[in-house]
């Protein structure tokens, strides 16, 4: 099932500021003494800063073995939606609960933002939402200011916009399944306390999540399972390409029929069957084996598709996908009998980096 959201209508109306280090460390919390107001004059700007990260992620929910009325943070975005004046508290209870999870040696310590966000739209209807964002780094930057006639410069140290490492959305829809919420982690997969120990969210199983995962572990598995030889990577691109027809030429995925048609060999099947359920242990939650597929999402699973061609004398060579389909090709591989090296012989006609 996919939802409609339109964050263009949203304004950021009201935040509660932290700075959130790690308790291994010896690291304080400190949160602001009240709610900050947003001013009318700087929405526009702080709100395309808050909910820029949110555009094209899936959809998750809070979740709960026992009961969601057990579920600290939904308690929390719960009581914020339904009371006017509750994000000051609650938000201080956000962040202690992100202090108390930030004791892993890894964890960075960084700046925490909790905004409360009136007039999303979600399948056409306005809903009110709450931003929470954390920046583990600040940057410098210049300031040029006038003073006495003159021109000054100064540096200072601040947040860069694009550079925010954690974040996630909470809108008002779906109270009573977890809510819907859109989240990203750049620190990665193995980063997890994020996602789980902090949020407690897990990814709602839709068309678009369900197509991406296997298409994911389609290209995946293709480039794990690849021959130890000097098969070129652009080789493996263009299977990973063929395997992902399949997603092209189907309104329905079906785990059997792919297995059959796409992995063929029992050994195949065996390994795939190893990937998934190691994807749906990190997930915490089984994959459908059928369901409707995203067109959307298999172009952009193409897209993604490009080989890499690692070398032991420290040379990369990134090969688009569509080399691999190209018929008369711009590489050719040999071998140098004085050098007792193998090479590679790139073809081009003009120098796009000059």
């Amino acid at each position: 099932m996919s939802v409609k959201i339109r964050l263009n209508t949203a304004s950021a109306t009201h935040v509660v500021l932290a700075k959130v280090g790690n308790p291994q460390r010896d690291e304080p919390l400190q949160t602001s003494k009240e709610v900050f107001p947003i001013s009318e004059e700087d929405q526009p700007t702080l709100t395309g800063i808050f909910l820029k990260p949110f555009k094209n992620l899936m959809a998750h929910r809070f979740t709960h073995h026992s009961s969601l009325d057990q579920h600290e943070m939904n308690t929390c975005v719960k009581a914020i939606f339904e009371t006017k004046n509750g994000l000051y508290e609650r938000g201080v209870e956000i962040a202690k609960r992100l202090y108390s999870k930030s004791n892993h040696p890894n964890i960075k310590a960084g700046d925490l933002c909790i905004a409360h966000i009136k007039e999303a739209q979600v399948e056409g209807e306005f809903v009110q939402g709450l931003c929470i964002l954390k920046s583990e780094s600040v940057v410098p930057f210049l300031s040029i200011s006038t003073r006495d006639g003159d021109l000054q410069i100064s540096t200072e140290q601040g947040i860069n916009p694009d550079k925010i490492d954690k974040g996630c959305l909470i809108l008002d829809y779906w109270s009573k399944k977890g809510y819907y919420v859109l989240t990203f982690d750049r620190s990665g997969s193995d980063s997890r306390f994020w996602v789980r120990d902090f949020l407690g969210v897990e990814a709602v199983p839709d068309a678009a999540f369900l197509t991406n995962a296997y298409t994911k572990m389609a290209v995946e598995f293709l480039e794990e399972d690849k021959p130890a030889d000097d098969t070129p990577p652009w080789e493996t691109c263009n299977a990973a390409r063929g395997a992902l027809e399949y997603f092209e030429e189907r309104e329905k995925f079906d785990l059997e029929e792919f297995e059959e048609e796409v992995l063929k060999t029992p050994e195949a099947k065996s390994k795939f069957h190893e990937q998934r359920a190691r994807l749906e242990e990190e997930q915490g939650q089984p994959l459908e084996t059928s369901f409707e597929i995203s067109k959307k999402d298999v172009t952009k699973a193409k897209k993604r598709i490009n080989a890499v061609l690692k070398l032991d004398t420290g040379v990369e060579i990134h090969v688009k996908s569509t080399l691999s389909t190209e018929h008369d090709p711009v590489l050719e591989r040999g071998y140098d009998d004085r050098k007792g090296m193998k090479f590679i012989k790139v073809f081009f006609n003009k120098d796009l980096s000059a």
